[in-house]
């Protein structure tokens, strides 16, 4: 094959990439909700039973992020990838027929464990290898799988349990998303470029040499990144803006049903779910090279906090700030992920990038984890302060960002 744009294999990659983003978030992500929802009607537990299996869902899956890169050095990325998939599907199938509490926990630390080699760090790192200038494209295309995972499997599982229950729904989801994971990683991931003799972007040899050259800082050892400015500030606005983001989605859907109606509020939600992938996408292929992307970032948040106010100043009765809010708060979604990864991209050396995305997104993962109930706790006492709550969190984000900027 040749480095040709049009047999460039690396475009291959982010369509197979955007498929397991797709049931990743789909079924990790955007799931346990559901999942929630149905063992507590099945079992009669309580919700803050079941909501703790939850929680240890994505605490787990934090640990193991945080290991990716062990894991793909002694495996590789196919067979991690094929792997996470078929552990998540067992332990979703393991929340549909638990039948008592034990049974539920070991079930969440499967597939916590399982769905994060489909989640943010993995879609970097598949990605990471065939695109350098062009990565920011690349990445919001793959990325934009998740979203499009949370339009298509929140109306999917919901249609399949009423068609035929929750275990066999979950019986259906998991061995198509094994199937169809199993055969992306042998045709597409088991590939590289040094393989088919491409360079990143389909370049030729003397851009290859031009991109090398313009490196970003020296190789950090392994302690001292726990003490980089830049480290410290990337994982922290990281962790922050998704706290907040998190938070207020949890809840974003309740608070608006009251005004719009159970199907209007899906509707709405959907439009946040496409203003993220049009935020996403725009400032993949419209962000310069040069630009400085902690400064994006910290516009994107900007952007997010004016949703967040103009919710608060809605106050529940006017339709058309609400959808601006809702709407606005929506375009920002997508970024959160996207952009951490590309700030990491050119501030440190492709040695540490392997480290450092890995570990911003585990550490994001453990605080976001907790997000709904500290929401929930805010709105129990007053429900416009979950937005005050996510614009203030939305600013510090937006200050840490901008601290972190290289001198």
């Amino acid at each position: 094959m040749t480095s040709k744009a049009s047999s460039f294999f690396g475009w291959h990659v982010v369509a197979a990439t955007f498929l397991v983003a797709m049931f990743g978030w789909g079924v990790g992500f955007y799931g346990p909700p559901i999942y929630l929802q149905m063992v507590v009607q099945r079992t009669g537990w309580p919700f803050a039973l079941v909501s703790a299996a939850v929680t240890l869902h994505f605490l787990i899956g934090a640990v193991v992020v945080a290991n990716l890169p062990r894991l793909y050095r002694r495996w590789g990325v196919p067979v991690t990838t094929s792997a996470g998939a078929v552990v998540l599907a067992i332990g979703v199938g393991g929340w549909s027929l638990a039948s008592h509490p034990w049974h539920l926990f070991a079930a969440a630390l499967l597939s916590g464990a399982g769905w994060v080699a489909m989640g943010a760090a993995a879609v970097n790192a598949i990605i990471a290898p065939w695109f350098v200038r062009k990565r920011p494209a690349a990445l919001s295309m793959a990325y934009n799988g998740a979203s499009v995972g949370g339009v298509v499997f929140s109306p999917l599982w919901v249609v399949l349990i009423a068609w035929s229950g929750f275990s066999q729904a979950a019986m259906i989801v998991g061995i198509s998303m094994t199937a169809t994971v199993a055969v992306l990683s042998a045709l597409v991931f088991s590939k590289s470029p040094e393989a088919l003799r491409q360079s990143p972007d389909g370049a030729k040899s003397n851009q290859v040499q031009t991109m090398a050259a313009s490196s970003p800082a020296p190789s950090l050892a392994r302690g001292l990144l726990w003490r980089d400015r830049r480290f410290i500030t990337l994982s922290a606005g990281m962790a922050a803006g998704l706290f907040a983001q998190i938070g207020l989605l949890a809840h974003m859907f309740s608070i608006v049903v009251p005004f719009f109606g159970p199907q209007g509020a899906g509707v709405l939600m959907g439009g946040a779910t496409a203003a993220a992938v049009a935020g996403r996408t725009g400032m993949g292929w419209f962000m310069p090279v040069s630009a400085d992307r902690r400064l994006i970032a910290s516009a994107s948040y900007g952007v997010q906090v004016i949703g967040s106010v103009t919710l608060l100043l809605a106050g529940g009765d006017h339709a058309a700030a609400m959808i601006a809010g809702v709407l606005l708060f929506g375009l920002g979604i997508g970024n959160a992920t996207s952009l951490p990864p590309l700030i990491a991209q050119v501030e440190f050396d492709k040695a540490d990038v392997s480290r450092v995305v890995p570990l911003i997104v585990a550490l994001s993962q453990a605080t976001y984890a907790l997000a709904p109930a500290v929401f929930g706790i805010v709105r129990t006492i007053s429900e416009p302060g979950v937005f005050i709550l996510a614009a203030a969190i939305q600013l510090v984000a937006v200050a840490t960002f901008v601290y972190g900027r290289q001198k």
